[in-house]
C-alpha cells in the first residue's frame, strides 16, 4: 500500500480506498464528501453508502456500482476485500484487506458509542491498522450524548417562547440528534431546514424512525415559535432564520468541547455530541485489534502516534490531504 496523489492505494489490487480525485477503481468507506468524491468509474460501497452517495453526487457517484454488504468478500486483483460496520453514520464500514497472509485494516472514520442509526464499530484483528484521529487529543473526551440532549430538552422547557435552532450536519448527525431526542421522550415535531430533509427520507427508507419531522423553511413564525429546528451549521445565521422568535443557537459537534470555537460561531447551547471517537475510544481501539503496527491518517496526528509508540507499536502518520469533519 502507499499513498499517492490521489489518496491511499492498493497496490496488488489496483484500487484507492476514498480517493480525493477521480480514479479507475475505488472503495468508499462512507458518504461524507470529503471520503466519497465524484468521478470515479467503479465504486465499490456498502449499499447504504451507494444511496448515499447517488441522493448527493447524482451521476457522479460513479459509472459503475457494486455493493457489498458487511461480512461479505470479493476479490479484486490479488486482494480479498470485506466491509466491516464502523459506526459513523449510515453504511459506513472499515475496509478489511487480506493479502499473502497479512490483514491490513482501513478504518475510515468511526466512532464506538452507541448509535440507533448505523451498525456499531466491529473491532477486527489485524497486521496493520490505519486509524483516523480526528479528535485524536488527551482533552476531546466525549461526555455521554443523553446528558448532551437532556441539556437541549431542559432549554426548551424553561424558554418555551423561544425557538431553538440546531446546527447539525446533513449526513449522519442530524438523524443521530432526532433518534437521541427521541429516546429521551422528545415527541413533537421537529423542524428541518430543507437541506436536511433528502437524508433524513433516505434513512427512513432504510428503516430509521425518526418521527414527526416538519419543513422549517416554509413553516410561519408563530409555529417555530418555541419549536426545534434543525438547520446545517452554515445556514443557521440565513434569512430564512429571521421568522424565528429570539432563538436559542445550538450545535451539535465534537468541537464543542473547544469553548472558542463555541463563542466564534454565537452558539449559546454547545453540545458536545460526535460520529467521531474520541481519545478513549482511539486508544482502546489500538488495544481491540491487537496491531502491531498503525498509521494515522487525519486529524491529530501526533499524539496518538507518540501513545501507540510508548506502547510497543510501530505507529507513523500519513501525509494523506483533503479529509476533515464535514462542514467544518
Amino acid at each position: 500500500m502507499k499513498v499517492c496523489p490521489e489518496g491511499l492505494y492498493v497496490e496488488p489490487g489496483g484500487f484507492y480506498v476514498d480517493p480525493v480525485r477521480p480514479v479507475e477503481r475505488a472503495v468508499i468507506t462512507h458518504g461524507h464528501s470529503d471520503h466519497a468524491r465524484p468521478g470515479h468509474a467503479n465504486v465499490l460501497a456498502t449499499s447504504g453508502t451507494l444511496a448515499i452517495m447517488r441522493q448527493r453526487l447524482g451521476e457522479g457517484a460513479g459509472g459503475a456500482q457494486q455493493a457489498l454488504e458487511y461480512g461479505e468478500a470479493i476479490r479484486i486483483g490479488d486482494v480479498t476485500v470485506r466491509l466491516a460496520p464502523a459506526g459513523h453514520v449510515l453504511g459506513s464500514a472499515q475496509v478489511v484487506l487480506e493479502y499473502n497472509g497479512s490483514r491490513v485494516v482501513v478504518s475510515g472514520d468511526y466512532k464506538r458509542t452507541f448509535d440507533r442509526t448505523c451498525a456499531p464499530f466491529e473491532p477486527v484483528p489485524c497486521d496493520v491498522f490505519i486509524t483516523e484521529a480526528t479528535f485524536g487529543l488527551p482533552v476531546f473526551r466525549h461526555p455521554p450524548d443523553l446528558g448532551e440532549v437532556r441539556k437541549l430538552i431542559h432549554s426548551l422547557e424553561i424558554f418555551p417562547e423561544r425557538s431553538h435552532v440546531v446546527g447539525v450536519y446533513a449526513l449522519g448527525k442530524c438523524q443521530r440528534l432526532i433518534t437521541l431526542l427521541r429516546a429521551a421522550g422528545y415527541d413533537r415535531p421537529i423542524y428541518l431546514h430543507g437541506a436536511l430533509e433528502p437524508i433524513c427520507k433516505l434513512y427512513e427508507g432504510f428503516g430509521i424512525a425518526l418521527g414527526e419531522l416538519r419543513p422549517a423553511t416554509v413553516a410561519v413564525k408563530e409555529e417555530l415559535k418555541g419549536a426545534l429546528v434543525m438547520a446545517p451549521p452554515g445556514a443557521v445565521a440565513d434569512r430564512w432564520a429571521r421568522r424565528l422568535t429570539d432563538p436559542v443557537v445550538a450545535m451539535a459537534s465534537g468541537w464543542m468541547r473547544v469553548r472558542q470555537r463555541a463563542r466564534q460561531r454565537g452558539v449559546e447551547l454547545p453540545l458536545v455530541i460526535s460520529d467521531h471517537a474520541d481519545w478513549d475510544e482511539l486508544t482502546q481501539t489500538l488495544e481491540d485489534v491487537g496491531a502491531p503496527e498503525v498509521w494515522v491518517t487525519h486529524g491529530r496526528e501526533e499524539a496518538l502516534v507518540h501513545h501507540a509508540t510508548q506502547r510497543g507499536i510501530r505507529a507513523r502518520a500519513l501525509a494523506l490531504v483533503g479529509f476533515e469533519e464535514e462542514g467544518a
